[in-house]
């Protein structure tokens, strides 16, 4: 019997912990009505980098009530997700028809999926992700306004 060690078990906790929605229609309206963009992180399970923007900047920023923030498998291909204009599709082909072909891919979208603002595509520089993400963040908000 193999048991996960308690590093590997808090990582599966915290990619667990930023959820993943079932309607991406449903999320940015709600996101929306508070004012604020959809984030959508696009994840692989194990990336690295995934875990770094996932558990240093999404989730502690979520847990605070200043995102809303979703994450979606780019390899999920077995899960039902609502797409904007109400159809069926999967993670996978989410990803694929947004071209976002790295992870994490950080996408800031509006009620109706619109972009808007800049996505952040992996991550080049750790030490100034946090000033990346808010300038994109207030970028985004700005024009929900």
């Amino acid at each position: 019997m193999t048991t996960a060690t308690p590093a590997r078990a808090t990582a599966t906790k915290a990619h667990a912990a930023l959820p993943s929605p079932p309607s991406l229609r449903a999320a940015a309206q709600a996101a929306a009505a508070r004012g604020e963009p959809l984030v959508v992180m696009t994840t692989l399970t194990g990336c690295p980098y995934c875990d770094l923007v996932r558990n240093h900047y999404l989730l502690p920023m979520r847990a605070e009530g200043k995102v809303q923030a979703v994450q979606i498998d780019i390899r999920d291909r077995t899960t039902n997700l609502q797409g904007f204009a109400g159809e069926t599709t999967t993670p996978a082909d989410q990803a694929r028809a947004w071209k976002a072909r790295f992870a994490p891919t950080v996408l800031f979208l509006g009620p109706n999926g619109q972009e808007l603002a800049e996505r952040l595509v992996g991550v080049a520089v750790p030490d100034f992700y946090g000033e990346y993400l808010e300038a994109r963040l207030n970028e985004a908000r700005a024009k929900l306004k």
